[in-house]
């Protein structure tokens, strides 16, 4: 129905900016006689399309989107989790919980995919993340979300984490579409020191005069004075001065990317304790970390009323990826943790909220298949009217499907294809396993169609692990040693327990040529080695671009 719409005269289509569901009568008439002026014929497709419009206010809506780092599946109140998020569950139970919903296994793909609705096969950015010391960053010809939204008159806020480039300013945030950047460049930072050694990344050999970096920016502008300060309670103050000093002639986007629950585990006192009872001191710390999040969400949320917007807001909340383990982080019961394709590292946590979300769906989960480079065209085109003119984006327009509970015109989804991972015990491969002279199933590679997902190659660690305050005894893996491809039925089988990839060899064929029709359209992996003109020594002791290109 949209695509009848959205083909009908100019008119129509500026009823799709101006329908809405809470719009004045004053609104609702004007739409009213414009209606009524349209040939007989059509005038039941446009009430039609407003009845099932999801889509928001007289004035643009304000989106504010909120990604929580190293998030795990299971970490969040309403799985069931000894955690408790009390706000995050509010925010979802008003809203429309995302339970078929995915992102990447690691950071800067996930951030990459949100930001230009491509996967990152099609940005050469399918290996590992973007190190500190690389000269990477998002394509310079991907148009990004921010850019979307400013274009269509938002005012545009990055608070927190980039982690998607920094070696040349114009991979910075304000030259990617953000009007402000207060936050930091890199992956990841003390909360209190903001300090990043950016010495891990794999093969490099460290020079003696490295030193250590200070990663806080406004803007350009170093920041060196909030020595002490936590990291958690710096962005909630910030995203509080963006709300609070913004514009309301302006429609607001606030991309707020919490540093929370990414290591170092870090946090002031009074949030772990409710939860010394939990003896694995790490999941109690990240627990505290978990608090202290929430808190900060309730308070953006609070900002926002305080300020007049919250009627006229949505709220998306996501994960960039599955927990670590090792690291507090839980993804119970699904397999697999971050870094891995099996379901514990990329089905994220995810829900959208706000007093736009229809009545009839408030409160409601949404199973349709749905990915984050969705987000782009959602947002861009689904919530704000923008049109995506001529931009090849493997994201989908998930509004109107999201709202009305509707199937998704998502029907797959490419977890990704990474030729420069190890391949899985070479020489040693074993079992009933299918090869294809499509695509080579010894390289890391994982695909969803439908209802099935084939993992190749190395997916990552496999194991299933159960909260530690639980006393769950979760099964073990029993895969063969040299095992390179598997096949499961996520509808029936979400916790990848079943392989039926010898028993549905048809379905591992079709899945395969899936993936030798994305692996023809992949970029070449861009992964640069490490570039010591990025040692903070020659910058001040601060993560700083390090290529002057001309602006």
């Amino acid at each position: 129905m949209l695509i009848v719409v959205k083909r009908l005269n100019n008119r129509l289509y500026c009823l799709r900016k101006l329908g809405s569901l809470g719009s004045t009568a004053g609104i609702k008439a004007r739409m009213m006689e414009v209606c009524l002026r349209l040939p007989n014929e059509m005038k039941y497709l446009v009430f039609l399309f407003l009845a099932l419009s999801c889509h928001v206010t007289a004035k643009p809506p304000n989106i504010v989107f909120i990604l929580a780092d190293d998030y795990g599946y299971h970490d969040i109140g309403y799985h069931q989790s000894a955690i408790k998020t009390p706000v995050l569950d509010k925010l979802a139970a008003e809203g429309i919980k995302l339970e078929n919903y995915y992102v990447q296994p690691i950071c800067s793909p996930t951030r990459s995919q949100l930001m230009t609705g491509k996967y990152q096969i099609h940005t050469g950015l399918q290996h590992s993340i973007i190190w500190c010391p690389q000269t990477s960053c998002i394509p310079d010809n991907d148009v990004t979300m921010a850019q979307g939204l400013k274009s269509l008159g938002y005012a545009t806020h990055l608070v927190g984490k980039w982690h998607i480039g920094f070696s040349s300013k114009k991979c910075w945030p304000t030259r990617k579409g953000f009007d402000s950047f207060y936050g930091y460049l890199t992956g990841q930072a003390d909360y209190y020191t903001h300090v990043q050694e950016g010495v891990s990344m794999p093969g490099f050999d460290v020079p003696d005069d490295w030193h250590y970096g200070v990663d806080l920016r406004d803007n350009d502008k170093p920041i060196k004075s909030l020595n002490g300060t936590y990291g958690t309670f710096i962005w909630n103050d910030k995203a509080h001065d963006v709300i609070m000093n913004h514009n309301t002639s302006k429609p607001l986007f606030l991309y707020m990317a919490l540093q929370a629950v990414h290591a170092p585990l870090q946090v002031p006192e009074h949030y772990k304790k409710p939860y010394e009872y939990i003896k694995d001191s790490n999941r109690s710390t990240y627990a505290g970390m978990v608090a202290s999040m929430d808190e900060a969400v309730g308070n953006l949320t609070q900002s926002l009323k305080n300020k007049g917007l919250w009627d006229n807001t949505i709220i998306v909340f996501s994960t960039d990826n599955g927990g670590e383990i090792h690291l507090g982080g839980n993804n119970w019961p699904l397999r697999g943790w971050k870094h891995s394709l099996w379901e514990g590292g990329i089905h994220g946590v995810g829900f959208v909220s706000g007093p736009l979300i229809p009545k009839s769906v408030q409160g409601s989960v949404y199973n349709g298949l749905m990915h984050v480079s969705d987000w782009f065209p959602t947002l861009v085109q689904g919530v704000a009217g923008g049109d995506l003119h001529d931009l090849k984006l493997d994201g989908h327009d998930m509004w109107t499907s999201i709202c009305n509970g509707t199937d998704s015109p998502r029907k797959e989804i490419l977890h990704n294809i990474d030729p420069l991972q190890p391949r899985p015990f070479p020489n040693k491969m074993t079992g009933s396993q299918h090869t294809s002279a499509m695509f080579d199933t010894t390289i890391r590679a994982a695909i969803r169609v439908g209802d099935w997902k084939l993992l190749t190659g190395d997916p990552g660690n496999s194991s299933w692990i159960a909260p530690p305050e639980s006393n769950i005894k979760a099964p073990v893996p029993t895969d063969p040693k040299g095992k390179f491809l598997w096949l499961f039925n996520i509808k029936d089988d979400p916790n990848e327990y079943n392989d039926l990839s010898a028993l549905r060899p048809d379905i591992v064929y079709q899945l395969t040529e899936r993936l030798a029709f994305y692996a023809n359209s992949s970029l070449p992996v861009f992964f640069p080695p490490p570039d010591v003109r990025s040692n903070p020594a020659l910058h001040d002791d601060m993560w700083s671009d390090w290529i002057y290109d001309k602006e």
